[in-house]
């Protein structure tokens, strides 16, 4: 896992979005809402999955707490809500504490987060978020399962997934075509690099495109 993760870190979230394309033949990017809060940090690692859904009891995050200290070093806290998109926060300064004492990666969430200026200030923690509001879930939302398939996004998350996610967006590489869409990845890098740098030279745009057919 480690060399795919490492590898990820140095291919363009773009190039990962068209190899998923490529090579699974299907969307691996999530809606463009889902987007960075805290900072620009590159995040990249292993998908570690909640699942809320709408209760009216005040109950804590339980799930996304356990998971949270028990998940592996480095995972990707992947929280989704099912039902809609609720106007409240998912994840706050605590969770935020937990997930750097656990050295997590970051976190990618269908929800709001809070605690900004607490999470910019004391951890430069990147989470990736739909929104932002001061809200709680207490009343509102509950998790109800860890670890198991969740839908984020637009796009659906397994555990074990590679989340790959900059300031461009968020891309989920199926765990089991992780090698693939890598491959694929640094080809477009490469081949994008040899492009442009053709473009460059002949002063055209079109001359690049006829010889290398990608845009």
């Amino acid at each position: 896992m480690k060399d795919l993760i490492d590898g990820f870190q140095s291919v363009a979230v773009a190039s990962v979005a068209d190899a998923v394309d490529k090579v699974c033949g299907k969307r691996g990017y999530m809606d463009a809402s889902i987007k960075p809060r805290i900072n620009d940090k590159r995040v990249v690692g292993p998908a570690a999955t909640v699942l809320e859904a709408a209760t009216d009891e005040f109950l804590p995050p339980q799930h996304a707490l356990d998971l949270i200290d028990e998940a592996p070093r480095g995972s990707v806290i992947v929280i989704s809500v099912a039902g809609g998109e609720p106007d409240v926060a998912v994840w706050g300064g605590l969770m935020t504490a937990g997930a750097v004492a656990n050295e997590h990666a970051g976190a990618i969430l269908d929800g709001g987060v809070r605690d900004l200026s607490e999470i910019r200030r004391d951890y430069g923690f990147p989470v990736y978020a739909r929104d932002v509001s001061p809200g709680t879930t207490l009343g509102r939302f509950k998790t109800v399962a860890s670890q198991v398939p969740v839908e984020v996004g637009g796009v659906v998350v397994h555990p074990g997934d590679i989340i790959v996610a900059d300031i461009d967006g968020v891309v989920v590489v199926p765990k089991d075509r992780a090698r693939e869409v890598l491959e694929m990845s640094r080809e477009i890098d490469a081949r994008e690099l040899e492009q442009a740098k053709l473009i460059i030279a002949e002063r055209s745009l079109r001359k690049g495109l006829a010889k290398y057919g990608r845009i």
